[in-house]
């Protein structure tokens, strides 16, 4: 299948790190916190971490770790909706395709649930047709964005004359909880809310990138390492110290199965700091700079920020006939995924 456009969107509400420093210092919650607990917040939003600004779409972010999960899920369902319609919205523009012309709308998510899924809330919004397929996949986690496009390649081949649109979206911030244990308040500190928007069809165009070669990995024994659980009704992120190295060891066995085929750059979810560090070695000699730099700006969305990465890369490099881009992404269960994105035509 052949990628004929893609678009990010970000909330508007831009917050460097020592300002969601400032945001724990006036909330109630670091009352509840341990000392230790409010040096690690301290450490962390105060030092170079390899972040330095995220947004968030929850409004009242003021009082987030004191808002009910009716109140969180409200705020994913409305600023879900907003976020994705943004970034799909860009992404039909780019590709000259009009919402009546969409077949097919996959969006993923992992940070709210609801039923039915956003697609219906986006499909509304956008006004496609009343038959367009709707798909929600949830419970991917970050690396949910390969794993959708996977889906879109299946749609593809079953309606080769269909435009498929994919949405990866994260709403990080209606996900937030916070006490004494360091994964969880590591997690406070990385994730942010943000939107990825693709346009595909089976047929390619002058621009057009080929995305192909899809391959996973799940590792069920180490799901309970990064995965969210339900704690007084709310989603509560479990991070276990030893996520970079696991994330590392699933990225070198998916980048030993890749085939022969000559790949130019690699494109990585950026979890974090430690996260790339620890893969740096596994795809040497290539650079992660790109990610590293969507982590910068826009911290851990999550799935889309695979895709942010992407069109970070394209900035200033394509794939062509020396070689193609690598995608990979990874997240709970512990899972990993990958895929090339080559030269068209």
């Amino acid at each position: 299948m052949y990628l004929h456009a893609l678009a990010t969107a970000v909330p508007e509400a831009t917050y460097t790190q020592p300002q969601c420093w400032d945001i724990i210092q006036r909330s109630n919650a670091r009352a509840r916190l341990q000392k230790r607990s409010r040096l690690i917040l301290h450490s962390i939003l105060n030092g170079s971490h390899g972040i330095a600004t995220r947004h968030f779409a929850v409004p009242d972010i003021d009082h987030v770790f004191d808002l009910t999960p009716d109140q969180l899920n409200a705020a994913f369902r409305t600023e879900g909706r907003r976020l994705a319609s943004a970034a799909l919205t860009a992404a039909l523009d780019r590709a000259g395709v009009r919402p009546a012309e969409l077949d097919a709308l996959l969006i993923c998510t992992c940070t709210g649930y609801l039923c039915p899924g956003l697609t219906s809330y986006v499909a509304e919004q956008l006004g496609l047709r009343p038959n367009v397929f709707l798909q929600d996949l949830v419970g991917l986690g970050c690396g949910a964005a390969i794993p959708t496009l996977r889906a879109a390649s299946h749609v593809l081949a079953a309606q080769p004359g269909a435009t498929v649109a994919c949405v990866a979206v994260e709403i990080c911030s209606a996900a937030f909880y916070l006490d004494d244990d360091p994964g969880v308040i590591i997690s406070a500190c990385l994730f942010s809310d943000g939107a990825a928007a693709t346009i595909f069809r089976s047929t390619a165009r002058p621009g057009a990138l080929r995305c192909f070669d899809f391959n996973t990995l799940h590792l069920p024994a180490d799901r309970d390492k990064l995965r969210f659980e339900t704690r007084d009704g709310k989603l509560r992120n479990l991070l276990d110290r030893s996520v970079p190295e696991l994330a590392a060891a699933a990225v070198g066995r998916l980048w030993n199965e890749k085939g022969p085929r000559p790949v130019t750059r690699v494109v990585a979810h950026p979890g974090g700091r430690d996260v790339l560090e620890a893969l740096a070695p596994v795809v040497a000699p290539h650079s992660l700079e790109a990610s590293a730099r969507v982590l910068r700006d826009c911290g851990n969305m999550s799935s889309p920020s695979v895709l942010f990465a992407l069109e970070e890369t394209l900035k200033s490099a394509t794939p062509d006939a020396e070689g193609d881009f690598w995608l990979v992404s990874f997240g709970a269960g512990f899972s990993a995924h990958s895929c090339r994105i080559g030269a068209g035509i």
